[in-house]
C-alpha cells in the first residue's frame, strides 16, 4: 500500500457529487465517521477484479467489525452501472454488507485522483489519507496498514469503536424460487431444462415446461462433492452436457464440477480451490488453478472454458482430464492473431460452430471468433474497452454493452446484450448485427414487444428460445416461429431452505406512515381491528415468508390488547387482518398499527418486495351504543 505518511498530511475529500447511498438508511460522511478507519473501495461491477477482491473486504470488516468502515465507491464504468437501481441488485447479487456510494459523475474518483479499478483507499480515524492500493491480491497489506491505525488511535484514546448500524439492501426484498440465474442449458433429446441457480448455490433441473424434476447441491455456498443433497456450489455459472455427465463452471469456487445425471453424484475435476495468479499452465486438472470460469463449451472430448479472470480461453482434454491455456496473452485488451498472442477482455459466453470457437468478449463490448484449425484470433463485431453503446450494423460500426451469452443458431449467433437487455443475431459471415427481442431499458414484459433485465444465459431447444434473465429471477421462452415471450413457471420450485429471509421482528424496511382521521369505538370487550391491504394486480403474498404485524397503544386504560395478539409473524397471515382488542374505558388514545408484507409476482419472478405500512390512528373510545366496535385502516402495495 503506497504510503502518504512521508509526504504532506492529506485531508481525506468529503464523499459527494453523486447519487445517492445504498445498504444504509441515511446519508454517510466521513466528518460523522471521525474516529474510525475508513476503506474507500473504488469499483464497478461489470469489472471481475472488483469482484475478487470482495472477499478480501469481507474479511477485513469481520477482523475489524467495530474499528473499521469500508465503503463501497461505485464508480461505474458502463452506462447501465450507472443505475442505482442496478447497483443495488448487484449488491443483493454479491451479498455486499458495507455502505455503498453511487459515484456516477466520478466525483469522488476524480476528487481522489484514482485511475484504476479496484483501488483502495486507507483514511485514518482524524479523517486523513494514509495510503491507497490497485488491483487485487492487497489483503495483507491493508491488513497490516489497518491494524497499525487502530493500536495507535486506540492508545491515544481517538478510536470509534460503537458499531455501525446499517439498513441492508437485502432487508428490503424478500426471496424467490430463482436467484439471479446466469448460464442455462436445454436438452430437447430428455426434455430437460439445466439452469445455473446462482445465488443459491445449486443446478436446477426442470422439464423444458418448467416442471421441477431435480436440484443438484444443497444451497449453501461451499465447494464439498458428493450426493445432490450434500455437494455444494459457489455462484455456478457455465454448463455443458455430455450423455450423462453434466460439467459446471463453478466460478466463485475457481473449480469446473462434474455431476453423474445417472448417479446423483457431484465430483470436482479441475482447479484447486485457490485462484491462479498465472496466465499460462498444463498440467492434471486437480492440479491447476482457475480464476473465475465462467462459461463452458463443449467440442468433441476438449471442454473450452471462458477463463474471465485472467482474460483467456482454457481448455480441459476430457480424456486426459489435463487442463490448459489455450488463447490469450492474459493482458486484458483488444487484440487479434495468434493464439496466444492474442489479447481478451473478460470472455464470459462461448458457442461452437463449424470449427469455430465464439467468445462474447464482456469488458472489449466485441464477440471474437477463433479458428479451432488455423488456431488465430479475429474480432467480428463491436468496439472496444471504452467503446460500448446499443447500435446495430457492421463490424467494428456495431456497439455492445457486456454481453455475456452466447448461442449457436442455425448459420447465425445469437447474443445476449447483457446491458442493453436485449437479445441480438449476428451474422458471422457478414458480421452483421440487428437487435432481435428487447427495448434496450431493463423491464419484464411478456408479448411480442417484450423487456428483459440483464440477461445472461441462452439455450434452445424444439424451436424455443430460453432465455437466464438474470436480475428478473426468470427463464423467459421465445417461440422462435410467432415471435412471442412468456416468463416460464417454474412448478414445484422453492428457494433453498437455509436461504437467507428476513425475519427480524424490529427491523421495518421500506417503512411507510400513514395517518388516519380519527376513530370512535364503543367500549366493550370484543372490539375488532381490520386492516386491508390491496395488492397491485399481478401480485400475491409470499407463502414462503413470514408476513408480520405489531399493535400498540399509548393508553392501555382505554384499549388493551392480549399478548398473543399484538404481535405475529407467520407464514400463514392472510389479508385482510382481523386482530381482537378490547375497548376498556371511555376515552381518548392513539393506537399504532404496524404490518411487514413480503409480495410477489403470481409467477414468482422478478423482484419479492418488503413493505412495511405503520397507521396512527387517534382512537375515541366511548360509551355510546351506537358507536362501531370496529376500527378499520387501509393500505395499498405498489409494483415499483
Amino acid at each position: 500500500m503506497s504510503s502518504a505518511q512521508d509526504r504532506a498530511r492529506v485531508r481525506a475529500p468529503e464523499i459527494q457529487g453523486g447519487r445517492g447511498w445504498l445498504n444504509t438508511d441515511k446519508p454517510l460522511s466521513l466528518a460523522a465517521l471521525k474516529g474510525k478507519v475508513v476503506l474507500l473501495d473504488f469499483w464497478t461491477y461489470g469489472c471481475i477484479n472488483c469482484i475478487h477482491i470482495i472477499p478480501d473486504l469481507k474479511k477485513l470488516e469481520a477482523k475489524y467489525p467495530n474499528e473499521l468502515v469500508v465503503i463501497g465507491v461505485h464508480s461505474a464504468k458502463f452506462q447501465n452501472e450507472k443505475e442505482t437501481e442496478n447497483i443495488r441488485r448487484i449488491i443483493l447479487r454479491y451479498e455486499i454488507e458495507h455502505p455503498v456510494y453511487n459515484d456516477a459523475e466520478f466525483a469522488v474518483w476524480q476528487s481522489y485522483g484514482v485511475r484504476a479499478w479496484p483501488t483502495q483507499v486507507l483514511i485514518d480515524p482524524a479523517g486523513y489519507v494514509v495510503g491507497a492500493a490497485s488491483g487485487e491480491g492487497n489483503y495483507d497489506v491493508i491488513d497490516q496498514a489497518v491494524g497499525k491505525i487502530v493500536d495507535e488511535f486506540r492508545k491515544r484514546g481517538e478510536l470509534n469503536e460503537q458499531p455501525l448500524k446499517l439498513v441492508l439492501e437485502r432487508a428490503k426484498v424478500g426471496d424467490l424460487p430463482l436467484a439471479f440465474p446466469g448460464k442455462i442449458l436445454a436438452d430437447a433429446t430428455t426434455d430437460r431444462l439445466f439452469i445455473a441457480d446462482s445465488n443459491h448455490n445449486r443446478i436446477v433441473v426442470t422439464k423444458l415446461n418448467g416442471t421441477l424434476l431435480d436440484t443438484i447441491g444443497a444451497g449453501e455456498a461451499g465447494a464439498a462433492d458428493g450426493a445432490f443433497d450434500k455437494a455444494t456450489f459457489y455462484r455456478p455459472q457455465g454448463l455443458a452436457l455430455s450423455g450423462d455427465s453434466l460439467y459446471v463452471a463453478d466460478t466463485e469456487n475457481h473449480l469446473i464440477r462434474r455431476v453423474d445425471l445417472k448417479s446423483r453424484m457431484v465430483e470436482t475435476i479441475a482447479g484447486t480451490g485457490k485462484q491462479t495468479r498465472d496466465y499460462f499452465k498444463t498440467g492434471p486438472g486437480r492440479a491447476v488453478a482457475l480464476s473465475s470460469p465462467w462459461d463452458l463449451q463443449l467440442a468433441g472430448n476438449t471442454l473450452y472454458i471462458a477463463m474471465a479472470g485472467p482474460h483467456q480461453i482454457w481448455k480441459l482434454d476430457l480424456d486426459k482430464n489435463e487442463v490448459s491455456t489455450f488463447a490469450g496473452s492474459g493482458r486484458e485488451q483488444r487484440t487479434d492473431g495468434p493464439l496466444l498472442e492474442a489479447g481478451f477482455a473478460q470472455p464470459s459466453g462461448l458457442a461452437v460452430s463449424n470449427q469455430t470457437l465464439y467468445v462474447a468478449d464482456s469488458e472489449s463490448n466485441i464477440i471474437r471468433a477463433i479458428d479451432l484449425a488455423s488456431g488465430r484470433v479475429k474480432t467480428l463485431v463491436g468496439g472496444d474497452l471504452f467503446e460500448f453503446g446499443d447500435v446495430d450494423g457492421s463490424g467494428d460500426d456495431v456497439r455492445l454493452q457486456h454481453p455475456l451469452g452466447l448461442l449457436a443458431y442455425g448459420d447465425k449467433i445469437l447474443i445476449a446484450d447483457t446491458y442493453n437487455h436485449k437479445i441480438k443475431e449476428l451474422d458471422p459471415d457478414k458480421r452483421r448485427v440487428s437487435s432481435l427481442f428487447g427495448t434496450g431499458k431493463p423491464g419484464q414484459a411478456d408479448g411480442t414487444a417484450p423487456s428483459f433485465y440483464e440477461p445472461g444465459g441462452l439455450a434452445l431447444a424444439n424451436g424455443k428460445l430460453y432465455i437466464a434473465d438474470t436480475n428478473n429471477h426468470a427463464i423467459r421462452v421465445v417461440d422462435l416461429k410467432t415471435k412471442q415471450v412468456t416468463t416460464l413457471r417454474l412448478n414445484g420450485l422453492t428457494p433453498p431452505a437455509n436461504s437467507p429471509m428476513m425475519t427480524s421482528a424490529d427491523v421495518a424496511p421500506n417503512a411507510e406512515e400513514i395517518k388516519t382521521p380519527a376513530q370512535q369505538l364503543r367500549v366493550g370487550p370484543n372490539a375488532t381491528l381490520a386492516i386491508e391491504v390491496e395488492l397491485p394486480p399481478g401480485y400475491h403474498l409470499n407463502p414462503l415468508a413470514p408476513q408480520r404485524y405489531k399493535i400498540s397503544v399509548n393508553d392501555a386504560k382505554n384499549i388493551t390488547i392480549d399478548e398473543k395478539n399484538a404481535a405475529r409473524s407467520a407464514k400463514d397471515l392472510k389479508l385482510p387482518l382481523r386482530i381482537p382488542i378490547n375497548a376498556v374505558s371511555a376515552g381518548s388514545t392513539n393506537l399504532q398499527a404496524q404490518v411487514t408484507l413480503f409480495y410477489c409476482r403470481e409467477d414468482n419472478t422478478g423482484t419479492c418486495r418488503i413493505k412495511t405500512l405503520v397507521w396512527q390512528v387517534p382512537v375515541q373510545v366511548t360509551a355510546d351504543a351506537n358507536a362501531p366496535n370496529e376500527i378499520k385502516v387501509q393500505g395499498k402495495l405498489t409494483a415499483d
